[in-house]
């Protein structure tokens, strides 16, 4: 693993965190996977491309890319050894053969210059203790004329599974719960912030839209609020309740849930996010 400048993050996501994302990996992918074919559409990957995967987790989004690029390679990138495990074994029985992991951190990793025709994430990018750097450490890595793409959280308030944990504020200490932080889920949530981060790295050409997706959570009100509460947010909340406020949490966020069912009988969210997309400049020919 190369050099580790988010040492939290790294912490967190070789531990717990990262096991129960290792673990549920389908599940998450469910939550997350709307935003998928907008992602990949804003990176342009295709044909012989080579793509960088930043925060790839499980590796969904690597798959993905490496479908879209059959004569190219993608290479996904992640600080978490236990989800890296589960992203290799899953593509070895998919039978990928243009797909690489690599355990490492985005802001410090040492790629070769200009190797990527594109870069994306989908919710990998809000956590860097110093997003400049790690923006323009990618920026190093894509070729002239490289695309950047990623998703990242909007609002909190936005976003309906927010919504469901803030029905908990009378029985757990949310305090700041969903307010953008530095870093955090929601650090990147202002337009202004991401502009000014991507341009300070190098970037060029960005757009930032709207895009909304409903996810599924789980099977019936009950499965789902079980899910969020097994979260790292959740699981941090419950660990400052007692167990009867844990109990009251449960059965509120389940009657919370309720109103979210389908037609199946799964719970669906709506998450709001902004769809980046960015250019590194094209400079002369030979540039690196």
């Amino acid at each position: 693993m190369s050099v580790i400048v988010n040492t939290q993050q790294a912490q967190a996501w070789n531990g717990p965190e990262g096991a129960h994302w290792a673990r549920t990996q389908d599940r998450w992918n469910a939550v997350n996977e709307g935003f998928n074919e907008r992602l990949l559409d804003a990176a342009g990957i295709t044909g012989d491309h080579h793509a960088l995967d930043l925060g790839c987790g499980s590796g969904q989004t690597t798959r993905l890319a490496a479908l879209r690029a059959p004569q190219g390679h993608a290479l996904g990138l992640d600080l978490s050894g236990p989800m890296l495990a589960e992203a290799r074994s899953r593509a070895e029985r998919e039978g990928f053969t243009n797909v690489s992991f690599a355990q490492g951190d985005a802001q410090a990793h040492p790629f070769e210059a200009g190797t990527f025709d594109a870069a994306i994430s989908r919710f990998g990018v809000m956590f860097f203790a110093d997003p400049v750097a790690a923006f323009a450490n990618v920026a190093r890595a894509l070729r002239p004329g490289g695309r950047l793409a990623f998703v990242c959280p909007a609002d909190a308030t936005l976003n309906e599974w927010v919504t469901a944990m803030e029905s908990l504020r009378g029985f757990l200490p949310l305090g700041g719960f969903g307010r953008p932080g530095l870093p955090g889920m929601f650090s990147l949530a202002a337009p202004d912030r991401v502009r000014d981060i991507l341009t300070a790295a190098g970037f060029t050409a960005i757009t930032i839209t709207q895009a909304q997706a409903y996810g599924t959570w789980g099977q019936g009100a009950e499965d789902a609020a079980e899910f969020l509460l097994a979260t790292g947010p959740g699981r941090h909340l419950m660990g400052q309740a007692d167990s009867r406020a844990q109990d009251a949490a449960r059965r509120t966020l389940t009657d919370h849930l309720r109103a979210y069912g389908a037609a199946d009988g799964t719970v669906r969210l709506r998450s709001t996010s902004w769809l980046v997309r960015a250019e590194r400049p094209a400079g002369p020919a030979g540039t690196p």
